[in-house]
């Protein structure tokens, strides 16, 4: 479903938090992996000194050089270090993140939510949230709480997979779908449903709201029912649904936090009746608040894994 694995680092113990989720997905999903160090140019240039001697592209050559060796130290924490690439550039770190990917559909971008080296910092509403934004790949990313050593491999049980009954949100299930089955996972959907009351406040009219919340609810259940049996006749093994009354991110959140060694998996955005989730919203808010890795799938029309034949075209694990 992936061709490879791009890990963003900038050196510190925070951003290397993604690592052992990297190392689980690499190893079942037998793909590469990239380790990428971006040195922004205003960081060499604090650093250089034309009057002493200190120029930009010695000064840029040489934290290359330390970036490349620190990349491979963390390569060699690889369980096969050989599928690991590693990469050191001078640049905007998010476009550098964003356009290389770009130029590799297949690539699924990896990293911590924040972190910190030196003068640079990485954390979300920097460089994470700005390749969230700007970038057309899917993103794996994970709050820096740090739940698993770094050194070491993280176990995943569970995909947890929020709907909201639109079409777009659906284009995470085919990816979730080829993941449960390359991982033996289990599958749990969820649909919140809820109605602003304030909404009708000052309308001089309120309706039956526990007639409205028990339609919505025999709505929701029965969609989930068929998204079960779907996805239970494509091959997945464990699959079930969770349905719950209230605000959609914080019952996805919570449910997250009560099952142990799952992912989020969700599109960036959807749509359901008067709410709307968009990027900036429902996404965005189990992004920053989950603990636990959230798979950010890019809500574009005919959005799928690809199949067999479009599997054989693109880079294999040996590198791109």
């Amino acid at each position: 479903m992936y061709a490879n694995i791009m890990v963003p680092l900038d050196g510190s113990q925070l951003s290397e938090r993604i690592l052992p989720y990297v190392r689980c997905l690499a190893r079942a999903l037998k793909v590469a992996v990239e380790l990428v160090q971006i040195v922004d140019p205003e960081v060499v240039t604090v650093f250089s000194d034309p009057q002493h001697g200190h120029y930009f592209d010695v000064v840029g050559s040489t934290m290359r050089y330390n970036s490349m060796n620190y990349l491979e130290r963390v390569a060699g924490s690889f369980p096969d270090p050989s599928t690991v690439i590693c990469t050191a550039e001078i640049g905007n770190p998010a476009e550098v993140i964003a356009e290389r990917a770009a130029a590799h559909p297949g690539t699924l971008i990896a990293m911590s939510t924040h972190g910190r080296s030196g003068l640079q910092r990485w954390f979300l509403g920097s460089v994470a949230d700005k390749v969230l934004h700007i970038c057309t790949n899917h993103l794996l990313l994970v709050r820096t709480a740090g739940k698993v050593p770094a050194n070491e491999q993280a176990g995943l049980k569970t995909v947890i997979v929020p709907l909201d009954g639109s079409p777009l949100a659906e284009l995470a299930l085919p990816y979730v779908t080829a993941m449960a089955k390359e991982i033996d996972l289990e599958v749990v959907l969820v649909r919140a449903y809820f109605i602003a009351t304030e909404a009708y406040t000052g309308e001089g009219y309120m309706p039956d709201i526990e007639g409205l919340l028990e339609s919505l609810k025999e709505e929701a259940k029965n969609y989930l029912e068929k998204k079960v049996q779907q996805m239970s006749g494509d091959g997945v093994k464990n699959v079930s649904y969770v349905l719950a009354e209230g605000e959609a991110a914080g019952k996805i959140i919570n449910l997250a936090r009560e099952t142990p060694d799952n992912l989020v998996a969700m599109c960036t955005h959807g749509r359901s009746g008067v709410g709307r989730w968009v990027l900036g919203s429902v996404t965005d808010r189990v992004v920053r608040h989950s603990g636990d890795p959230v798979l950010v799938i890019r809500a574009e029309p005919g959005g799928r894994p690809p199949d067999d034949r479009e599997k054989s075209r693109l880079p294999s694990s040996g590198g791109w």
